[in-house]
């Protein structure tokens, strides 16, 4: 009956954070900052690493773009356009489209890559502010890892419209290039069997499309696919 009288034990996981922060000592809040930090660093290496690496892929596909047409100027010169032509072109725009598909989704991954990183790096910018609320005028990047914290965090000074980050993305160059690739190697494939050539400039035309099409979705479900499964530990408050 004391027991009952006294009410429940508080759970552990119901202590008041802010006041267990306030009780820290000079100490422990240098070594939870110093954690912080670590984790930060390792952060901003990992996000550097990635987007050098599909930087990197994308020059290297670029590259073959270039070198695969100029051999099909040479090879075309060669043979007159004539025989063994045909296949010879065929097989190198299927190789670069193979090349093109594996680096947009490369490309698409690291998009969602980088977000998440950008993400954990607010989330640290919340604790390093729990520990020193006075240093928040001092960030210009966001301290919340929700959808709108994400946004400021990527660009400061003013919201940005969805259709200029996306059309002036390198996911959308590669895009693009791909597209076009896809579309030749279409069109080719139809003359090559024998279609008018009318039909294999509209086929061309439609995949090409079509290709750029489906690749917008497919980067619009990743990109709320990531926040759909994306708990946010702080939210930015409404203005």
């Amino acid at each position: 009956m004391a027991a009952d009288a006294s009410g429940p034990e508080p759970s552990p996981g119901n202590h008041d954070r802010r006041g267990e922060r306030s009780e820290l000592t000079d100490a422990q809040k240098a070594l939870r900052a110093q954690l912080l930090a670590t984790e930060h660093w390792s952060l901003l290496a990992s996000r550097s690493t990635t987007q050098s690496e599909v930087l990197t892929r994308i020059a290297i596909f670029l590259t073959l773009v270039s070198a695969g047409l100029i051999s099909l100027g040479v090879l075309g010169q060669a043979t007159g356009f004539r025989g063994w032509f045909g296949v010879a072109a065929l097989g190198i725009l299927f190789l670069l489209l193979c090349l093109g598909v594996i680096t947009c989704v490369r490309a698409f991954n690291t998009a969602t890559e980088d977000m998440m990183y950008v993400v954990a790096m607010n989330r640290l910018r919340g604790a390093y502010l729990d520990l020193a609320p006075d240093l928040e005028p001092y960030f210009m990047a966001s301290p919340y890892d929700d959808v709108d914290g994400v946004t400021r965090t990527y660009h400061f000074f003013y919201p940005r419209t969805d259709l200029t980050v996306v059309f002036g993305s390198s996911m959308m160059i590669i895009t693009v290039v791909t597209a076009v690739v896809a579309g030749l190697f279409s069109g080719g494939l139809v003359a090559a069997l024998g279609g008018a050539i009318w039909l294999a400039v509209t086929v061309g035309v439609v995949v090409g499309v079509a290709a750029i099409v489906l690749a917008l979705a497919r980067g619009q479900r990743l990109y709320l696919r990531s926040f759909r499964e994306h708990a946010p530990l702080k939210r930015t408050p409404p203005e």
